[in-house]
């Protein structure tokens, strides 16, 4: 392949919400604001390389085998089976904290196959990126999983049917949805997170959960905003993960006392979503969500949003 005509390519991938709730592993959405951004530039040595990583306080690394973002264009690349007579260097720029349940690696391997399809003249669709952005999932949780990076590059709520090949259905997103994200200032890794779920699960644990999904889609395609408050309720995965969340509980009670739909664990924590039907009532929720941290003597960082719908995007060439 010969290059284009375009010489650098700056695309932007969102933050994510994964699980949403009662979605474990098969729901997700994305949000405005906060993500990653990947530039990705032809070279003359051959071969693809990540030339730099700003944001993470060095933490991740720059072997292109180990990394989430070069994994997925390494995968791409192979896809193409097609030998390129040029080098590309990745640079990436983190824009949210590692380790915050908001799809942070997700965002990193969305955002650089879609530079890199878009600096190679397209010749992926955005829907075919998605198998090689879930590859590198690999490299951040041992998994490839599909919730968060199907989110971030497509944007919207969508549904995974499976993730392994990656089968992603798109859904409605009501347009008074607002999310509340509180992020405490710990850290949790998905791999340990993972470690602590149980593999059993009681019969009607799991005909409650799937009865909550299903309406939460029914309430999104029907705009029922009761329907969504009602069906935003985890009966597995959050009663095992809130343990790791100082003040989870107390943040949960002040978001629905203040008007939230519902309030749960975004990913794998600690940060937590809320979501409601304005700005007004996100905002307020935050507040009240931040009060319960400031109590127990925690750090926070607070972000209010509308859903997006748009995904991964180029914002620089």
């Amino acid at each position: 392949m010969k290059k284009t005509n375009s010489k650098k390519i700056k695309a932007f991938a969102p933050a994510t919400v994964a699980n949403v709730a009662c979605g474990f592993d098969v729901l997700g959405f994305a949000i405005h604001g906060l993500g990653d951004y990947v530039t990705a530039s032809y070279s003359e040595e051959p071969g693809l390389r990540i030339t730099s990583i700003s944001g993470e306080e060095g933490k991740l690394p720059k072997e292109v085998e180990k990394n989430t973002a070069g994994l997925a264009v390494l995968s791409m690349l192979k896809e193409m089976d097609e030998e390129l007579e040029f080098g590309i260097d990745l640079e990436i720029e983190k824009k949210m904290p590692l380790g915050s349940g908001l799809g942070s690696s997700a965002a990193s391997s969305a955002a650089a196959v879609f530079a890199v399809n878009e600096l190679l003249g397209k010749p992926f669709l955005r829907s075919d990126l998605l198998p090689f952005a879930v590859e590198g999932e690999l490299a951040a949780s041992g998994t490839a999983h599909a919730d968060n990076v199907a989110a971030a590059l497509i944007g919207g709520f969508i549904l995974v049917k499976t993730h392994q090949p990656p089968d992603v259905i798109s859904l409605n997103t009501p347009d008074k949805l607002h999310c509340t994200i509180i992020h405490p200032e710990i850290e949790i890794q998905t791999k340990n997170s993972r470690k602590i779920l149980r593999k059993q699960v009681a019969l009607q644990k799991a005909v409650t959960q799937w009865a909550n999904l299903g309406s939460l889609i029914a309430g999104l395609y029907t705009n029922d905003y009761d329907l969504i408050g009602r069906s935003l309720h985890d009966e597995i995965i959050e009663p095992v993960r809130a343990v790791l969340i100082p003040g989870f509980s107390e943040m949960q009670k002040a978001a629905l006392y203040h008007g939230a739909l519902g309030c749960s664990i975004s990913g794998s924590g600690p940060s937590l979503f809320a979501l409601s039907k304005s700005r007004d009532e996100a905002e307020e929720i935050g507040k009240a969500m931040g009060t319960v941290l400031k109590s127990i003597g925690l750090e926070y960082n607070l972000h209010i949003s509308k859903i997006n719908t748009e995904g991964a995007s180029v914002v620089e060439t």
